[in-house]
């Protein structure tokens, strides 16, 4: 069996501060045999092609060195060796019993033209190509599922709620401010320019949103929102943000913590002072990751498919084109480059 090439973006080295596209490099050099390893004591491994790669803030943990708090729960990338995240693909050779030449998979795989996957039992197929596959990185994907488990199952909302989301217009974001409209909450977002906050207004329909770069004060910014309180926090910032949301919290009001994107750079994350708000307004504040959620991916497609077929829930992808561009998409996320999903097409 011929060999052919494999394109890979390689992870450098460990990084400190905000990453960089140094941080990683093309290799061209790579080889790969389009099949599976037939030996018997082979792993029942699956073979795939890339097609979409997905761009999550996560990925900047994983590029800390080995030894931290973090390590337990997010395995380091190995200097060396290709990036690794969800993506969307399809199978060109199997030998595992459940996936078939010729299918499309959603899960995780390497930053590389085609990956052998040897544990293949993560991935999700796809049986509903009818709406764009680069959804499943995003809506349909670990973002959708993170929006869906951490507003509906975290933060038990009621219709005519009051909610608050950072990093409104992200991959996350823009679903929970949806989801949060659809069953009748007053929602508010924030984000990082005049572009953004017109997309949430305007496109994604929620009712306010404002730019935390231009408010000098954030707790009188929410106050001018949110005069009443807010009952929902839906927090992927951290830092002075979630500080300010602690004070103008309603009393017996649900934080869910997806995601603190303003810590992930600093080596020394920043205090919050205003926890005793938890005790006097008696708040109820849970950290949670999507993995313990993926049981309830098929109730989630029952509800989003119709939604975006009918045009009840829209989606904002921000697509690079090929591998080469791979690093830079990745690195955008942290300067706030992307609108929506940043998503990496790999060629094909």
């Amino acid at each position: 069996m011929a060999e052919v090439k494999n394109k890979q973006v390689i992870f450098k080295n460990y990084v400190e501060g905000v990453p960089k596209e140094s941080d990683m490099y093309i290799s061209d050099t790579a080889t790969i045999k389009l099949k599976v390893p037939h030996e018997e004591e082979a792993p029942l491994s699956v073979l795939v092609k890339n097609l979409y790669l997905s761009c999550d803030p996560v990925m900047r943990i994983r590029m800390r060195k080995p030894g931290d708090e973090t390590s337990s729960y997010f395995t380091p990338f190995a200097p060396g060796s290709p990036l690794s995240g969800y993506g969307v693909a399809k199978v060109l050779d199997s030998r595992h019993p459940d996936f078939k030449e010729g299918e499309l998979v959603w899960g995780t795989t390497k930053w590389e033209d085609f990956s052998l996957i040897t544990t293949p039992e993560s991935f999700h197929k796809i049986q509903h190509a009818d709406v764009p596959l680069s959804y499943y990185t995003g809506i349909l994907g670990m973002p959708g599922m993170t929006a869906y488990a951490g507003f509906n199952e975290v933060c038990s909302p009621k219709k005519g709620e009051y909610v608050f989301i950072s990093a409104a217009s992200g991959a996350v974001g823009q679903l929970v401010g949806q989801f949060a409209k659809l069953l009748g909450c007053y929602v508010v977002g924030s984000a990082g320019s005049k572009e953004k906050v017109e997309l949430l207004k305007n496109k994604l329909k929620f009712d306010e949103a404002f730019n935390y770069k231009e408010e000098h004060d954030l707790n009188a910014a929410l106050k001018r929102y949110f005069p009443e309180g807010i009952d929902i926090y839906f927090e992927n910032v951290g830092g002075n943000l979630l500080d300010a949301v602690l004070l103008n919290m309603r009393v017996h009001g649900r934080i869910a913590v997806c995601g603190m994107i303003s810590q992930y750079n600093l080596d020394r994350p920043e205090g919050v002072t205003n926890l005793m708000c938890l005790i006097y307004k008696r708040i109820h504040m849970q950290g949670f990751t999507v993995r313990d959620y993926y049981h309830l991916y098929p109730k989630y497609l029952e509800y989003i498919l119709p939604c975006i077929r009918e045009g009840r829930v829209v989606y904002l992808e921000d697509i690079a084109e090929g591998l080469e561009n791979g690093p830079a998409a990745l690195v955008g996320l942290f300067s706030g480059r992307n609108v929506g999903k940043q998503v990496v097409s790999v060629s094909h």
